[in-house]
């Protein structure tokens, strides 16, 4: 970056605005090349003194700035230099009386703005993203989360190309303009920061129906997208009415407008926006149908209804007071969209689904430059800090208070929490001081989650003597930059032993706090070294150790695989049962690498779960904890758990492991194929969902372990819904063969019939950049001149080039660093129209450290030619910076 560095921003330099907004008129005129907004706020001085108005703005022409009726800012000009200081970045307006109106007149050019940030035009409508600063590409505003205005906005637009327009709160005037023009009107009560503004113009279709809130009040609901994808929105009307009704029990939060609105935009760089009464979705997020949603999709589709529905309380309602509180509203919202999903579904594969996404990027993130507190000190730019430590950490850090607490103390702290605040401005501490008040517990330790960066280590060594089993547990969490020594944290650890009843548990001894909780104890670790010992044991017992995941830590607790694998056929906690398995499986893998054999205990354990797996009952728990236990690690995963060990090794061990695993057990994969198979149409159901989640995996072993491949081309042919079809494509992608015949005819023929659905070539484009065998940088740059493929687009740069270097890891760490110059050269292009989608894309080149030296050096080089580019983003500069720091 050869322009100035970029300011960095503080936590400790926060201080609230001398003015704030109360009220706020906008009024857009849309038209084609330009659209003109003005823009009325009624503003207050908060603190006595002479500081100016500072109003943030970016990306637009301002034509006029009148104060009080009185002109600042005509054609362009500034009329008073002493008076108005106009910058790149906003304005600074200085003598504004201490109660006075602003209005403004700018112009912007939506359908050039490929940053997707602010009003911009997406397939045949306009739509806004303004979280977490778009606001300031659409007029000059106090664009910060603690100034809350109440919101009237008007549209004027040609009725006949644009018959739908939306923004927050209820609509109250719909006029048609004696051009052929419309001008509607949406006022919205409630105060609100400019992040949560939303606006959608565009010739949409609609479906609607109706939900009844608890005390009685009828809630309109509606969904929009484009014509061709209105078909695929009804799953997501369904999933949202039961995410009302379960935020209703669950949190006694109710609806509070009259109307709730969703749209589906195909251009979006996030997943969704929470928006005061009018989400605004990416398709990928919204759209749900048999040929273009696999299962887990419908299940994303359906957490993240809930998690932008769960917002209307905490971020809406009450939001954060800067951005450095970004987790207040998001961790804990994640934390309830997981409770929604553990309701809906199967708590423990839920449990195992958050925990595998946690330890394969999260603790990633935590180990590396990046690594960052829940509650950020500083930011460049504040879009690179959604981040997995904002987001899950941040959820896990909840969980562990509601866990600390208990769950209906919880409850009370969540009420307090929405009463005390609402229509505020919070931040995390108010949270954590309201949990603290209800439960009184001292939390004081635990705050420290907020603000130390990494993921603790728990080392554990147990003894074993006269009848008494002693567990010693060792805290500590790695040097992080900018935080070289850290103290030791509140670390709640759940656990329970096999064997033991239940006045075992009770008799307990040590030097560290505990509770019994049903078949387990909690213990709660608060110093560097800690012991516990159980008392009154005939024989010793295994440890079921951090059950249900309890803190995101890492754990250290050497143990043989005959343990290991008593504790993966007996252990009555699902998540703990999992979590053994997967240490059984990366020791194995570990051994691999060192040309050892696969152990007979993992052998046989595999054996009894396929046993398992043949009779399992039709219900999906079973089934999708089955699929569970028997998915390896993913490489990412073992790469991160085995520090020193070339991705080459890594790969080849992995590999090796499945190999043994597909051809030992050809016939028991083959005949769970054949039983779980089915010809019966289509359904959404749990149980469909379970067997499909079961088959997948049966039948990625036996493609692996068979010779004839016809009856995976019957079982394409065959499907009716998009996860079969996957399952067969990922299959003939990922097994070596001579012939590639049936690899090129079964994507021909997705491509053929599917084209025309940008959500299957998202599937397409990742399943080639994702195979093992299809991979490589020269692929994808062919892939990229397919006419399906827009670089411009963001779900394409995640299909193609976000999934190369996040999960096809033996290409993009292909030894000759060509997997890391292909992927530099996306970055730079995609920085120069969209910065954040390119600063996503720049992550894994950061984590330069975690491989060999030889991959380093390559990896260090493509991030110094990235810096050194002119016109970078402050966006990947600051994250290539820290890579490169």
């Amino acid at each position: 970056m050869k322009d100035a560095t970029p300011n960095v921003i503080r936590l400790a330099d926060y201080t609230p605005a001398a003015f704030t907004t109360t009220d706020v008129e906008l009024d857009f005129d849309i038209r084609e090349g330009a659209t003109t907004v003005r823009s009325t706020l009624n503003v207050v001085r908060q603190r006595a003194g002479s500081e100016p108005l500072e109003l943030d703005g970016e990306h637009m022409q301002l034509v006029s700035l009148q104060v009080d009726g009185e002109p600042w800012v005509s054609d362009g000009k500034v009329l008073d230099a002493n008076a108005v200081e106009l910058s790149d970045e906003g304005l600074r307006l200085f003598g504004v009386p201490d109660q006075a109106s602003i209005a403004i007149e700018t112009i912007i050019e939506p359908e050039n703005n490929k940053a997707l940030e602010g009003l911009y035009h997406s397939g045949s409508m306009y739509c806004t993203q303004c979280e977490a600063q778009g606001f300031r590409r659409i007029t000059y505003y106090q664009d910060r989360p603690d100034v809350l205005a109440r919101f009237t906005t008007s549209i004027t637009a040609d009725a006949a190309r644009y018959p739908t327009a939306l923004s927050n709160g209820n609509c109250v005037a719909d006029e048609m303009q004696v051009d052929g023009r419309r001008r509607v009107t949406w006022e919205d009560p409630f105060p609100k920061p400019s992040y949560l503004f939303a606006l959608v113009c565009g010739d949409l279709s609609m479906i609607e129906d109706a939900f009844v809130t608890a005390s009685g009040r009828k809630v309109t609901l509606q969904i929009f997208s484009e014509p061709h994808n209105i078909d695929q929105c009804d799953f997501a009307m369904d999933a949202l009415k039961r995410s009302m009704r379960w935020d209703e029990v669950a949190y006694g939060r109710e609806y509070d407008l009259d109307i709730f609105m969703i749209v589906a935009v195909e251009d979006f760089n996030m997943g969704a926006m929470e928006n005061k009464g009018l989400n605004i979705f990416n398709t990928a997020a919204l759209l749900t149908h048999a040929d273009t949603a696999t299962d887990a999709a419908y299940e994303r589709v359906e957490a993240i209804v809930a998690h932008e529905y769960f917002h209307n309380w905490s971020g809406n309602r009450v939001t954060c007071r800067d951005w450095f509180q970004l987790s207040l509203k998001e961790g804990f919202t994640v934390f309830r969209d997981s409770q929604f999903s553990s309701d809906q579904n199967s708590e423990t594969v839920k449990r195992i689904e958050d925990i595998s996404f946690l330890r394969a990027i999260q603790f990633v993130e935590d180990g590396g430059p990046m690594a960052h507190p829940i509650r950020p000190d500083s930011y460049i730019e504040i879009s690179n800090f959604y981040t997995p430590t904002v987001y899950e950490k941040g959820a896990e850090v909840v969980r562990m208070l509601h866990t600390i607490v208990g769950a209906e103390t919880f409850r009370a702290g969540s009420d307090l929490y929405f009463d005390r605040f609402d229509g505020s401005a919070a931040t995390t501490e108010d949270f954590v001081s309201v949990m603290e008040e209800v439960s009184g517990i001292d939390l004081g330790q635990f705050r420290l989650w907020y603000t130390q960066a990494g993921t603790p280590v728990l080392t554990v060594s147990e003894t074993f003597e006269a009848g008494k089993l002693t567990l010693t547990i060792e805290q500590h969490c790695p040097p992080t930059p900018g935080q070289d020594s850290k103290a030791p944290m509140h670390i709640p650890v759940l656990l329970g032993l096999t064997g033991a009843n239940a006045a075992a548990l009770e008799s307990v001894a040590g030097d560290v706090a505990f509770e019994p909780r049903g078949d387990s104890v909690l213990l709660h670790l608060k110093q560097p070294v800690s012991s516990v010992t159980f008392k009154g044991l005939a024989s010793k017992p295994e440890v079921s150790f951090l059950r249900g995941f309890s803190a995101p830590v890492r754990v250290e607790y050497p143990r043989s695989d005959e343990a290991l694998a008593i504790l993966a056929s007996s252990d009555t906690d699902g998540f703990a049962r999992w979590d053994v398995l997967q240490t059984l499986i990366l020791n194995t893998v570990s051994r691999l690498t060192s040309g050892d054999a696969v152990s007979d205990t993992l052998l046989t354990t595999f054996a009894t779960l396929l046993d398992q797996a043949l009779s399992a009952s039709e219900e999906p728990e079973p089934r999708l904890m089955l699929a569970s236990l028997l998915t390896l690690p993913s490489e990412a995963y073992l790469l991160d758990q085995m520090p020193g060990v070339a991705v080459d090794q890594v790969c080849a061990a992995r590999d090796s492991l499945r190999r043994e695993l597909a051809h030992r057990f050809s016939a028991r994969w083959q005949s769970l194929v054949t039983q779980l198979s089915s010809d019966g149409a289509f359904e959404a159901s749990a149980s469909e969902r379970g067997r499909r989640g079961l088959l997948g995996v049966a039948f990625s072993y036996a493609a692996l372990a068979g010779d004839d491949a016809d009856w995976i081309r019957e079982h394409y042919y065959a499907a009716d819904n998009l996860t079969d079809r996957q399952m067969a494509l990922a299959a003939v992608l990922d097994i070596d063969h001579d012939d590639e015949t049936l690899t090129d005819e079964l994507l021909s023929d997705f491509s053929e019939r599917f084209g025309h659905q940008a959500l299957c070539m998202d599937a397409w484009f990742r399943l080639q950049a994702t195979s093992p065998r299809r991979g490589q940088p020269e692929t994808l740059t062919a892939l990229e001149g397919d006419s399906r493929f827009d670089a411009s687009n963001p779900n394409k740069i995640r299909a193609l080039y976000g999934a190369f270097a996040m999960a096809s890891i033996r290409h993009f760490h292909a030894l000759d660093g060509s997997g890391y110059r292909w992927l530099t050269d996306r970055v730079l292009d995609v920085d120069s129209r969209n910065p954040q989608m390119a600063s996503r894309l720049v992550n894994p080149l950061i984590q330069w450290r975690r491989v060999d030296s030889k991959r380093g050096e390559f990896m260090r080089a493509c991030l110094e030619r990235i810096v050194e580019h002119d016109g970078l983003s402050k966006d990947v500069f600051e994250l290539v910076s820290k890579g490169l720091s």
